[in-house]
């Protein structure tokens, strides 16, 4: 008997629309109708945390996975953690990038702009293509989720490492 399961595991994770009811109806189908699944759960603790790269950021940096949206969609989303000190390089987002902040204190910065202090609560954009960096206070961590969307996969170009000039202000 071919379930629901089955479809989903040959049509890659498409679901024909109508299916179940047209194949109670009817021994053969027409040309089926293609749909996504209507829901996924993530499970908490199902994706492994990685460290932030050397190449990319400066001090301990946690990274938690928490989503990346099927296409048509382009969004994904992170928690990031950074240890006192830790923050990000310079960096940019082809499509913008939002910061949610969920605990401790964190510093951001634009090009030309002065270090904004950010917390708990605060929600930061960074337009398409603006020159920027994130991270830890000096003496305090700082988690936040970062959601950005990819065009043409890329979600991110790094650039240089932010000194400890730049870092101090």
């Amino acid at each position: 008997m071919i379930t629901r399961r089955h479809m989903l595991a040959a049509t890659g994770g498409f679901a024909l629309a109508g299916a179940e009811t047209a194949a109670a109806q009817t021994p053969t189908l027409t040309v089926p109708t293609l749909r996504r699944n209507e829901m996924e759960i993530k499970r908490n603790g199902s994706q492994p945390s990685a460290k932030g790269s050397a190449d990319y950021f400066t001090g301990a940096v946690r990274i938690d996975p928490l989503f990346e949206a099927p296409e048509p969609a382009r969004v994904r989303g992170a928690s990031v953690t950074f240890e006192p000190g830790a923050r990000t390089a310079w960096h940019t987002h082809p499509l913008g990038q939002t910061l949610i902040v969920t605990a401790g204190v964190g510093r951001a910065r634009r090009r030309g702009g002065p270090i904004e202090e950010i917390r708990p609560g605060d929600v930061v954009w960074f337009p398409p293509g603006e020159k920027h960096w994130h991270g830890a206070g000096p003496t305090t961590a700082m988690t936040h989720i970062a959601v950005q969307e990819a065009l043409n996969g890329k979600v991110v170009d790094w650039m240089e490492k932010v000194s400890d000039e730049q870092y101090r202000g």
